[in-house]
């Protein structure tokens, strides 16, 4: 799914957009026992419930697109008769009224999700009239031709709240707080069908992870039957390793400002695309071949690519670049760069030493201390 498409869907939950049909939950304690469930249709619930219940679901559609957000493809045995999708198409079908389903949702979920701790499972189901659209981007609301029917699940920790002083209006005296069990904000969470191409994609889920690097493999692997892509920090490790491999003694610092500055002119070229960036393995190859690295070392590229990402293996440039600075490292000094002036940088041996050079020019700041640089003659002659 693009950002345009998940921000359309996040748009529906809210007061004056919701067509939410109907919201149901199961509260699971630390021993995996069912405590409650709800079952409600979402209107009738209290105005303030409603937009704690809103708060929670948009957060399940929030985060970077490759890292907290991820578009995943059904494989074919899912889609068999009893498979994971089949699961879920029953379960959306049902528009969360056919018990028997809810309590095999529930089960499934308790069986695969790893979590020490008790939490709170949210499910509801919607069906949205899909506003037709012109070819410049104008909603035409009575022009409608497909309803996107899906179903969002999230699944919330239930934590006590901290312990401290209260105020009681009523006896106007400070007291102590009495502890009450919270439900946070979901740590992970799915989206089915996916809305793609603004509509009904039953061949692929939206899954959402809070944290990037602990995404519940397993439970995505059980629930959903769909394994997951590496996490953004394995890419970012895989690409580093990647770069360095294939140049091995010849991995100079010129070369990798090269690289960087390749990724950077890409992302610009992109940033209006709907799709986020992805780099295959002839993209890699002509962005390495393009930043000066000979042909010697690009004939191990193909073989370092497959054992290193694996030959199907396409990477977010998100993740394996950071666009918003240059960063060079050395174990006493750190040094970030704007990405855009990295020629400022440069490498020079002196007295018989590799020293990097930063050249200066407009206001120095040193400790919150404006100083001169030797030779300037002029304020354009100073450097921040």
């Amino acid at each position: 799914m693009t950002r345009q498409e998940i921000a359309e869907i996040k748009k529906l939950l809210t007061p004056k957009r919701c067509s939410i049909t109907r919201i149901c939950g199961c509260y699971v304690d630390g021993e995996k026992n069912k405590k409650t469930e709800l079952k409600q249709a979402f209107l009738t619930l209290p105005e303030e419930e409603m937009f704690k219940y809103f708060e929670i679901l948009r957060k399940t559609l929030s985060g970077s697109i490759g890292k907290n957000l991820l578009t995943l493809e059904f494989p074919l045995a899912c889609e068999q008769t009893g498979g994971t999708q089949d699961f879920l198409l029953r379960l959306r079908d049902s528009k969360l009224k056919d018990d028997i389903l809810l309590e095999e949702f529930y089960d499934r979920i308790i069986d695969s999700y790893e979590y020490v701790g008790n939490y709170l499972i949210l499910i509801v189901h919607d069906a949205y009239d899909v506003p037709g659209r012109t070819l410049d981007g104008i909603d035409m609301e009575d022009a409608s031709d497909e309803v996107y029917e899906y179903i969002l699940a999230c699944i919330c920790p239930v934590e006590l709240s901290k312990p401290g002083l209260c105020y009681n209006a009523a006896e106007n005296t400070f007291q102590n707080r009495i502890r009450d069990w919270v439900v946070g904000l979901p740590d992970t969470g799915f989206l089915f069908p996916a809305f793609n191409d603004r509509g009904s994609d039953i061949h692929s889920a939206l899954y959402y992870s809070k944290d990037p690097e602990e995404r519940k493999d397993v439970f995505a692997n059980r629930l959903l039957g769909c394994p997951l892509p590496l996490s953004a920090g394995s890419q970012k490790e895989t690409f580093q390793t990647l770069v360095e491999e294939t140049l091995g003694e010849d991995c100079e610092f010129e070369t990798v400002k090269n690289i960087h500055d390749a990724l950077n002119e890409m992302a610009a070229q992109h940033k209006d695309e709907p799709q986020p960036l992805m780099l295959d393995k002839n993209e890699m190859k002509h962005i390495l071949a393009d930043s000066g690295v000979s042909d010697r070392r690009l004939e191990q590229f193909d073989k370092n690519y497959d054992e290193t990402a694996g030959e199907a293996t396409s990477l977010y440039a998100g993740n394996v670049m950071n666009a918003r600075t240059f960063e060079v490292k050395t174990p006493d000094v750190v040094i970030k760069v704007n990405p855009e002036r990295t020629d400022l940088i440069e490498t020079k041996v002196v007295n018989g030493r590799e020293c990097l050079v930063i050249s200066l020019g407009g206001n120095v700041v040193v400790n919150g201390i404006t100083v001169r640089s030797k030779g300037a003659e002029s304020e354009e002659d100073y450097l921040t």
